[in-house]
């Protein structure tokens, strides 16, 4: 089980990021357009600067649904591989069967 405090951090990145989306898709858009005038490219840059570093995307880290580990995370399902097996053995994954059997 990941640290409370670390899965809380992870859940604020989430937060953060979500909330400044659309301004963060507006100001890179800017930076993007090559007929923008160099005042304003400074000024969306300056801005895109301002914006917390927690609000980035690539900040956010996947982690398991049910125990919060931050490796091994299989995107599908949103889980750690040692979870997925366990709820697998179990039969509480629809669709997957064991194939050794």
């Amino acid at each position: 089980m990941a640290r409370k405090s670390n899965i809380q951090r992870n859940l604020k990145r989430i937060r953060l990021e979500e909330k400044y989306r659309e301004k963060r898709k507006e100001l890179k858009k800017k930076l993007l357009d090559p007929d923008l005038p160099d005042e304003e490219f400074f000024r969306a840059q300056r801005q895109l600067a301002k914006l917390p570093r927690n609000s980035s995307p690539v900040r956010v880290h996947n982690r398991c649904a049910v125990t919060g580990r931050p490796r091994a995370y299989l995107r599908r399902f949103g889980v750690s591989r040692i979870t997925f097996r366990e709820l697998a053995s179990e039969g509480r994954v629809p669709g997957v069967t064991k194939s050794s059997w």
